[in-house]
């Protein structure tokens, strides 16, 4: 059993337990939910999955739900199902973050395809956010004085220029520069620029 759970949000009875055979043929784990407010309670934002999400349902919406876990910071796939599938609603669901929208009735295959994709995606968001935290506990360690000489090395700026613009001299900014390269794990230049590009677009 592999590790990614598809969690499948659903108010008919039947429609949770076909998915979730379907799920599991793919060897993933499952866990069904009637409600949002029954999935809120139990869904613990660390465990790595994606989420199958009927748009209408009574209490809390699909649509509800997804806003509420955007509002939460969440970054979970969503596949949203439902039988109402008009052109607004779609491009609604998929402005605000979903993945896939699958108008019942929908193909096993047609499912099956969307969980592997949307499983890919949550492989890869832990990814991202796993190699963020790496680099901000690094550029925590940096001193502001380090950050501004790691600003002038991204910048494509020769020590002699930084130093100037800081007001210190080029041995100073060298000397900063070897220990920004340290705390950044960088063992040359170009990996150091490559580091903060990477910090920069994970932020």
């Amino acid at each position: 059993m592999k590790e990614e759970t598809v969690f499948v949000v659903d108010d008919d009875p039947g429609m949770r337990k076909s998915l979730a055979f379907l799920v599991e043929s793919l060897g993933l784990r499952v866990e069904t939910f009637a409600s949002a407010d029954e999935f809120l309670q139990a869904y613990d934002p660390r465990r790595l999955g994606c989420l199958v999400l009927d748009l209408r349902m009574p209490g809390m919406s699909g649509a509800e739900l997804q806003d509420h876990l955007a509002t939460l910071g969440v970054s979970i796939p969503i596949i949203m199902v439902s039988a109402y599938g008009d052109v607004p609603t779609v491009a609604r669901a998929m402005r605000h973050g979903a993945v896939h929208f699958l108008s019942k009735p929908f193909s096993d295959q047609e499912f099956l395809d969307c969980v592997n994709e949307a499983i890919d995606r949550a492989r890869r968001i832990r990814r991202q956010q796993s190699e963020r935290e790496r680099l901000e506990s690094r550029v925590r360690r940096l001193t502001k004085r380090e950050r501004q000489v790691l600003k002038g090395v991204v910048d494509g700026k020769q020590n002699k220029v930084i130093a100037a613009e800081l007001g210190l001299s080029p041995k100073t900014i060298e000397s900063h520069r070897s220990r920004v390269m340290a705390k950044m794990g960088a063992s040359s230049v170009a990996e150091l620029v490559r580091l903060a590009l990477a910090y920069e677009r994970l932020a």
